[in-house]
């Protein structure tokens, strides 16, 4: 998921998340796939580099929870470049074979 908005790489976004997907940033503001897309596209949010430290996933069946960890450097809305303890639990469904990620509920956490 990072990897692909590092490279702002619309293709693999779109295939990267569900049509139904749903982004909850830290602040409790939504936005659709197509929202969230379009403000990587266009530079409100722009993720640089992500070193994830915590990954761990539950599958069941055919979903699947995510909570990543990672260290992140990115500069959001207007703001300047800042690194952020960031957490995005992520739920996930197989569709035809292919993960695709329907949720994202993104937090802080705390480094040890």
């Amino acid at each position: 998921m990072y990897e692909v908005m590092i490279e702002k790489n619309v293709k693999l976004l779109n295939e990267v998340f569900d049509e139904d997907f749903v982004l909850v940033h830290m602040t409790g503001m939504r936005q659709n796939k197509k929202e969230f897309i379009n403000a990587v596209i266009d530079g409100t949010l722009n993720y640089y580099s992500a070193v994830h430290e915590n990954m761990p996933v539950e599958i069941n069946d055919d979903t699947a929870i995510i909570t990543g960890q990672s260290y992140v450097k990115a500069a959001v809305f207007g703001g300047g470049k800042h690194y952020w303890n960031l957490q995005q639990k992520c739920s996930l469904k197989k569709i035809n074979d292919k993960w695709k990620i329907t949720r994202s509920i993104a937090s802080m956490y705390t480094r040890w």
